[in-house]
């Protein structure tokens, strides 16, 4: 659709190129089915401007970031994990990372750089690709959200878990939950007992 490439809309709209999936709140919505493609982004935009109500606004504020920003951290934390419950959790270790000036280094940035989430091993050479999208290489965040970030996400963000976790990674049981730790050595012992379970059900990719 021509009008998703529109840059003077996405522009007058407040977005670019990068930023523009943050517009698109994932909900229910109730369209007639002769809208525009441009009728249809000028509706996105008024239910974004809505879904930023005072109550999110006052967060924002609180926060320290910009709704831009807590989208494109939102999208991190919503592949890094599936749980609702633990989304506030990994959005505190990012802002923890953040404050004190470390690289994100959040894996899903570089699957998203490489072009294939289905990664299931994050190898060096994916953390050597060259991408303004790898929080491996570069500091801050992304340039943009890696995927339209769910209300979840963003809501994880603006409530994030206050804790001293800096680092996290994927318990070693599969479960799709997550070890966190203070310390790197903390976390080096959590991620060396993951990895002996990747190797032992031979997932090398």
């Amino acid at each position: 659709m021509l009008a998703f490439r529109d840059t003077a809309l996405v522009d007058s709209l407040g977005f670019n190129a990068q930023t523009f999936p943050a517009m698109f709140i994932p909900n229910t919505y109730e369209l007639y089915w002769t809208v525009t493609a441009k009728g249809f982004i000028v509706r996105m935009h008024k239910e974004y401007q809505q879904f930023w109500d005072r109550n999110r606004t006052e967060k924002l504020q609180r926060s320290g970031l910009s709704q831009l920003e807590v989208s494109a951290l939102a999208a991190i934390v919503d592949e890094e994990t599936r749980f609702n419950s633990e989304k506030p959790r990994v959005a505190g270790v990012y802002v923890n990372r953040l404050k004190k000036g470390m690289k994100l280094q959040a894996d899903p940035t570089v699957k998203f750089a490489v072009g294939n989430f289905n990664i299931k091993r994050v190898l060096h050479a994916h953390l050597a690709v060259a991408s303004p999208y790898n929080t491996y290489k570069n500091y801050g965040l992304p340039p943009g959200p890696i995927r339209i970030p769910s209300i979840a996400g963003i809501d994880a963000v603006l409530n994030y878990e206050k804790h001293e976790y800096i680092y996290f990674c994927a318990n070693a049981d599969f479960s799709g939950k997550h070890a966190f730790a203070k310390t790197l050595a903390q976390h080096n012992a959590n991620a060396a007992k993951y990895r002996r379970a990747l190797n032992r059900n031979k997932i090398w990719r």
